[in-house]
């Protein structure tokens, strides 16, 4: 493809994902491809677009949560969710070492594994201050990771012989994406279906603490920005738990376009991944990758298992 074409073609790709029903899985995939086909034609412009979007994306879907509601259902799940989440980060952190992964490429492999995904990479790439070719690569690798949870889960499940309740605690401690877990348990049960979402929304709330926590320990460093934008997500959390529910249509409506700006920044963020930068990178995350989820997926089946989580 000539450059001025592939110029017009990933004009109209950004277009399309700004259109509601573009997935952010199908956004991304598209950028990746795109990035790997052609190469990245705008990608200076891309590179500093992509990091503003992806804060006031983070912003606005503050809007959809009242932090009430969250709080409470995740109240129950609290001691082995944050055990999980601190013993995932800490194997992730262990064996980044090992394989030489870059820091900041690890750390958000494991935040993603750890707590929910491409929402917690998103969360966090600003405070670790990520190249979006980092960011990229950690959202491919725990998106493709979450699609095969989302297929394998229910038949492994079932062939350990795991109750309703089980499986939906075991999905909400070791499927990365929100999505997922819901699909996942959906096809085993309601009862799991339940009980996954639950637990899934316990994990998510995870995401700030640990944002805030990370971009304290970087303020050590005097060339580390303050993120502001966790300041804007919690205003914007604040202000639907507050306001009139006359002022939820309106909330809901900014919501949703946060979240389709998100869709976008991931298309942005996509097209940073060439030939180039996976050859220089190599196999390495994703080897990590999946390292971290065999490790978690065994042990949460097992203590689910023999009672210690139940």
């Amino acid at each position: 493809m000539q450059h001025p074409k592939a110029r017009i073609v990933f004009i109209i790709l950004a277009i399309l994902a700004a259109i509601p029903g573009i997935t952010a899985p199908m956004a991304l995939t598209a950028g990746i491809l795109f990035g790997l086909v052609t190469g990245n034609p705008f990608s200076q412009t891309t590179n500093s677009l992509s990091k503003r979007l992806l804060q006031l994306s983070v912003i606005g879907l503050g809007f959809g949560i009242d932090l009430p509601t969250v709080l409470k259902t995740g109240s129950h799940a609290f001691i082995y969710t944050a055990i999980s989440i601190s013993l995932t980060m800490l194997l992730g952190m262990s064996l980044r070492r090992l394989l030489a992964t870059p820091p900041r490429l690890a750390m958000l492999i494991s935040f993603g594994t750890a707590i929910c995904g491409g929402s917690a990479i998103a969360a966090m790439a600003p405070v670790l201050e990520a190249e979006p070719e980092e960011t990229g690569m950690a959202l491919a690798t725990v998106f493709t990771l979450n699609a095969l949870g989302l297929v394998l889960f229910p038949p492994l499940g079932h062939l350990l012989g795991m109750t309703e309740p089980q499986f939906g605690i075991w999905a909400a401690l070791a499927i990365h994406d929100t999505s997922s877990v819901v699909g996942a348990t959906a096809a085993f049960g309601a009862t799991a279906l339940a009980i996954g979402t639950t637990v899934k929304l316990a994990r998510a709330l995870w995401i700030l603490p640990c944002a805030f926590g990370t971009a304290l320990i970087r303020r050590c460093d005097a060339q580390a920005p303050f993120p502001y934008f966790i300041i804007g997500f919690l205003a914007a959390a604040a202000t639907r738990s507050f306001l009139p529910i006359t002022a939820l249509p309106l909330l809901n409506l900014l919501a949703t376009v946060a979240r389709q700006s998100l869709v976008v920044t991931l298309l942005l963020i996509g097209a940073g991944l060439t030939r180039a930068v996976i050859a220089k990178t190599g196999a390495k995350p994703l080897i990590l990758a999946i390292l971290i989820w065999i490790v978690v997926a065994t042990a949460s089946a097992a203590a689910i298992l023999s009672g210690w989580i139940r």
